[in-house]
């Protein structure tokens, strides 16, 4: 970003038609799920190169059921030029109970794109018919999985084409009715992690006939227990594995090594990312797998509670982490926000991928006992060749509330990444990027053969910088978007180098910027 660029972001969900607002259902009985729900899939689901718009939404409580139409999971059509069509009904993805989380993936590899909505005890997977319309193909596709899951992702871990399923859980009581807080003062607040129990999550392959089969226990992934809240995949030690990052809510996190032959190993204590430096679990909230210093290893960047930070772990390479939270400065910057959704997305097209933060903390009551806020801005933080600083622009600023799961897509193609975010009880956020004498950009739009259709586990280089393609972002969210790199002044393109999932490595040469590429895998 040139001296004196700013980001510019306004917010344009009143006006485009996405009138959204997530029923969280808070009860006096302060169920853990009334606080835990937000997660959006970005995903153009019916192929017309524009992105669309999934919210998940809450239900019922305690009855877990969707019994108002203000309940309802909602899709919003991208009609072009920041408008949108709710075609929730007409698609047939209203869901039902309590959902949670989003994951967009095309597991059939027939072009059009599926979802995935986890859920308090209901998952749901969505096949898309690709006439507009969703069909529920949960138990038809053996996705039995009836527990507490806030996120999933897709993603193919043995690199066969077709993408596999994980699921991430929190715990077995969702529905605790323990009274946290202080009696006296009537002051009843929702309970610390450590009064819920951990759950494994669960590991579902492809057998490509659309069907799945749950290989959690030879997979090794039963074996840990956590407190999971959002998953991200990235090849960190560059075997053409894809593995696993777990996020835990003040829980060591997981990093699931991918051994192959359907084998992991949890590392992340080895690794370095269990755990900040000073050796205390936080309350691990969002992740991103990205590589934010163009070194070309995808680093980890978390979200927590006000006071603990948002760890930024820094890929040494053979396999190690480092915690670089106070050395990129990330440290003091977010020491004083809770965060939820985060990701590395670069806001001005500069060639360094910048972190945006949806925050607000989890306890509704938290002013009551403690200095921190509950309802929070949105942080927008600027990467300046490794080092971030705030640049949260006035009209983030302006807008506190209790956010929760963020996704990115570039909504009006214009090569200026824009941001979708939920909050409870409150209406959505559409931040539409006007950023002026942002830089140059493409977007790479992959068509796996050998490959899994949507190419995800693909490593894309342009000059120094790397990115993954992958749809697990965020807090329980997703974003199945072309892979986007901002170029800064740059007018072509000369050997971008794209390393996909199959082994395969593919040259492209005198490729124009500011526009989207379609690639297809030789």
């Amino acid at each position: 970003m040139m001296a004196g660029m700013a980001f510019q972001f306004s917010d344009v969900a009143q006006t485009s038609g996405v009138s959204f607002v997530l029923e969280n259902n808070p009860t006096p009985k302060k169920f853990m799920i009334e606080t835990m729900p937000g997660g959006i899939a970005v995903f153009d689901y019916n192929s017309d190169g524009l992105p669309d718009i999934y919210f998940t939404n809450g239900a019922d409580v305690p009855l877990l059921e969707k019994k108002s139409s203000k309940f309802w999971n909602r899709l919003y059509r991208n009609d072009g030029h920041f408008h949108f069509t709710d075609v929730t009904e007409s698609a047939g993805v209203a869901a039902k109970g309590y959902s949670m989380g989003a994951a967009a993936g095309d597991y059939d590899n027939d072009g059009h794109p599926d979802l995935f909505v986890a859920g308090v005890n209901r998952n749901i997977l969505y096949r898309n018919r690709g006439d507009g319309t969703f069909e529920d193909v949960t138990a038809k596709a053996g996705i039995q999985d009836d527990h507490w899951g806030v996120a999933a992702g897709w993603f193919d871990y043995d690199n066969d084409g077709k993408l596999d399923l994980l699921i991430v859980h929190y715990s077995d009581t969702p529905l605790q009715d323990r009274f946290c807080g202080n009696r006296e003062k009537n002051l009843r607040i929702y309970c610390h992690p450590k009064y819920f129990n951990p759950l494994p999550s669960t590991l579902y392959h492809n057998r490509g006939d659309g069907t799945f089969e749950d290989v959690s226990k030879q997979s090794g992934i039963a074996k840990y227990a956590g407190r999971g809240m959002s998953v991200a995949f990235a090849d960190y030690d560059g075997d053409g594995l894809m593995d696993i990052f777990v996020t835990n809510d003040n829980m060591p996190n997981f990093l699931f090594h991918n051994l192959g032959k359907g084998k992991f190993e949890e590392t992340a204590l080895l690794a370095g990312v269990a755990l900040p430096d000073r050796g205390q679990p936080v309350s691990s909230m969002g992740a991103d797998f990205r590589d934010y210093d163009n070194d070309g290893l995808p680093d980890i960047a978390v979200t927590a509670l006000a006071g603990e930070t948002f760890p930024l772990f820094r890929n040494n390479g053979q396999g190690l982490f480092n915690d670089a939270t106070y050395a990129t400065k990330i440290g003091p910057l977010s020491n004083g926000h809770s965060g939820w959704g985060d990701m590395f997305v670069d806001l001005d097209n500069d060639g360094w991928k910048d972190l945006f933060t949806a925050n607000s903390h989890v306890n509704d009551r938290i002013e009551a006992f403690e200095s921190h806020a509950y309802k929070e801005a949105n942080s927008a933080f600027r990467n300046l060749a490794g080092k971030f600083t705030d640049e949260t622009p006035a009209t983030m600023k302006a807008v506190r509330r209790a956010h929760r799961g963020a996704a990115f897509g570039d909504f009006d193609v214009d090569g200026r990444m824009d941001l979708v975010v939920s909050s409870l009880g409150e209406a959505a956020e559409l931040w539409r990027n006007t950023t002026a004498n942002a830089g140059h950009w493409v977007a790479f739009r992959l068509k796996g053969t050998r490959s899994n259709r949507d190419g995800i586990g693909a490593r894309i280089r342009v000059g120094k910088q790397w990115n993954e393609m992958t749809s697990a972002v965020s807090y329980a969210s997703s974003s199945l978007v072309p892979v986007y790199f901002g170029v800064g002044q740059a007018h072509e393109l000369d050997a971008v180098e794209i390393r996909w999932p199959s082994g395969r490595v593919q040259q492209l040469h005198h490729v124009p910027v500011n526009r989207i590429v379609d690639v297809s895998e030789p």
